[in-house]
């Protein structure tokens, strides 16, 4: 079993020579369909198997046909990497599609969405909403009238 520190070093060791890979290495038609950047690395504790997770922005043919020229291309790499790093057994390796990027920019225009949202509704706060909503369900009731007016004025000096 490796160190953490090892495991460390050959995970930054195996990211930078796989971006090098995807820039300049490989020469199957389809990696280069959708613009594919290496995003993370998870190597086993016994440096036995390598999961490369990579972002790839296109369309969503072109993402799955650059992951089918990544799959076929596992065997090339796997001997790349076991030429320019040095280890006793070069890792098992497997191309995830890093989905994270994506799910950011939807969680990102969701709050733009709401903000905007938030700026089109009139300057009300939510205690003004239930004190007319207290006064609604009562009926105008003068009871009612004076428990809303009595929320307002302990509101107004806290």
């Amino acid at each position: 079993m490796a160190t953490d520190r090892r495991v460390a070093r050959v995970t930054e060791l195996i990211k930078r020579e796989v971006s090098q890979l995807l820039f300049s290495g490989i020469k199957d038609d389809r990696v280069g369909m959708g613009m594919v950047s290496v995003t993370h690395v998870e190597v086993a504790g016994d440096l036995q198997h390598a999961k490369i997770y990579v972002s790839i922005y296109g369309t969503d043919e072109a993402k799955a046909e650059t992951m089918a020229g990544l799959k076929s291309a596992t065997g090339f790499v796997r001997s790349e990497l076991g030429q320019r790093i040095r280890l006793r057994r070069t890792p098992e390796v497997v191309f995830i599609e890093d989905l994270s990027i994506e799910r950011g920019t939807k969680v990102l225009s969701l709050i733009n969405k709401l903000s905007q949202e938030r700026k089109d509704i009139p300057e009300s706060s939510g205690d003004r909403w239930s004190v007319e909503k207290a006064v609604d369900d009562d009926d105008n009731d003068e009871e009612g009238l004076a428990d809303a007016e009595d929320l307002v004025s302990a509101e107004e000096e806290s």
